[in-house]
């Protein structure tokens, strides 16, 4: 199958960062074979023309930091302190979520990311077998981890679930799925047990994902407790590499920032969910001026409360130029950057996040003939500051349109709506 993109606008979000005016896009199977101006005879190429005047095409969104079944919770605990919310009332509801449960909170997770321009995202929680059939099921692409807690001894096998899901699913959906292991935090798991997943980790070259130093609380408490930051825990038993996307990243001091710069840490932000629970700014200005590679999440829906990216991309270049009062900071092209390929290294997707010619045909494509992107004197920038995420038209992911005209192919919208509201009123009335 071949499909051509053609008489739009073209944000690349390529190392240049051009834009292409009334562009086009070749598509076959899987990759990007020609982006550049239209020029007679090309559509011959093509077994399908889309004429897309009006229209403006970017890569997809990368959500490097989701729990994406927690879309099951969303509005079930609001205004309350991190760890509060977590251990009193999130915790104990999840332990009254059954696997079929995961697999319908994944799927109206994954349709709202579809409707929303997100063709990538990187998930932790539980019974991830279901989530990965979600996955498969869907179209999107996904990096997915069994979150870990305990200790090495006592940690319930899931350790091993994460082993499984690894020689189960990494590599299935045709490469669109990445299974990495999934450390929850320094704070429910033992130095011993992190030491025992890092080690399991590099064994079968997989990607490590963990919240790290979220709230000042928490680091308090560890430096309390181990007279040590959750990062200096993190990288004595040797957690911290280029493999590793630690989330969050918020209460950080300097040492931590040097840590995380001479280990290649992949930070993800998450500026709704840090928002939300009142848990601060992270520095990640600071963190791209030095060359972190700092990427873009929503965390779960039930601390965000929606998993936008495009939102997210907003407040993560409103707060820096608010708190430094600098209007220079994190512009429309470092915000795209940090919602797209940076989230797609982060997540071990190496041809991912740019429209360029060799990449994976991971499309977004935006109706911008609405009054809100007049007069267009900017694109980027209407994209980042004037967009809506309803104006998300039509997805393609690895050459597939899995989102047209508004419309998602490939999951029963109704249904999914329908079981996830019976699922919580059986976990409310419990």
């Amino acid at each position: 199958m071949s499909l051509l993109l053609k008489n739009l606008y073209v944000i690349t979000a390529d190392e240049t960062g051009s834009i292409i005016c009334d562009g086009s896009i070749g598509i076959t199977g899987k990759q990007i074979d020609y982006i550049g101006d239209y020029y007679k005879g090309i559509e011959a190429k093509y077994n399908r023309v889309l004429d897309l005047k009006g229209k403006a095409a970017m890569p997809g969104f990368v959500n490097a930091h989701n729990h994406v079944a927690m879309t099951l919770l969303r509005n079930y605990a609001d205004d309350m302190k991190l760890m509060d919310w977590l251990f009193n009332k999130i915790f104990p509801m999840e332990e009254k979520l059954k696997e079929e449960d995961i697999y319908w909170g994944s799927m109206l997770g994954i349709l709202e990311m579809i409707k929303s321009g997100t063709t990538t995202f990187c998930d932790m929680y539980m019974f991830m077998d279901r989530t990965a059939e979600t996955v498969m099921y869907s179209g999107i692409k996904a990096a997915l981890g069994r979150g870990l807690q305990g200790d090495f001894n006592d940690d319930g096998n899931r350790l091993k679930e994460g082993l499984n899901l690894y020689n189960n699913y990494h590599g299935k959906g045709d490469g669109r799925i990445r299974i990495n292991l999934a450390p929850h935090s320094v704070y429910t798991c033992t130095p011993a047990y992190l030491k025992q997943i890092t080690e399991a980790a590099r064994d079968i070259d997989a990607e490590i994902q963990i919240h790290l130093s979220e709230t000042k609380d928490e680091v308090s408490q560890c430096l309390e407790k181990y007279k040590m930051t959750p990062i200096k825990v993190a990288d004595e038993v040797g957690l911290l590499s280029g493999k590793t996307i630690a989330a969050h990243c918020v209460a950080v001091n300097g040492e931590d920032i040097d840590i995380l710069k001479s280990r290649d840490v992949n930070i993800v932000h998450n500026p709704s969910s840090n928002m939300k629970l009142g848990s601060g700014i992270a520095p990640i200005n600071k963190m791209i001026n030095i060359g972190i590679n700092v990427a873009l999440g929503t965390d779960g829906a039930s601390s965000n409360n929606n998993l936008d990216m495009l939102k997210e991309m907003r407040f993560a270049s409103y707060l820096q130029k608010c708190i430094l009062e600098d209007p220079t900071v994190i512009n429309a092209d470092e915000a795209i950057k940090i919602a797209t390929i940076n989230g797609a290294k982060a997540l071990g997707f190496t041809d991912t996040g740019m429209l360029k010619k060799g990449y994976a045909a991971d499309i977004i494509i935006f109706d911008i003939n609405k009054p809100r992107y007049y007069p267009k004197y900017n694109i980027k920038s209407s994209i980042v500051y004037s967009s809506n995420s309803s104006d998300v038209e039509t997805v393609i992911v690895d050459g597939k349109i899995i989102m047209e005209k508004g419309e998602v192919l490939s999951i029963d919208a109704e249904k999914v709506m329908y079981e996830a509201q019976k699922i919580a009123r059986r976990l409310t009335s419990s």
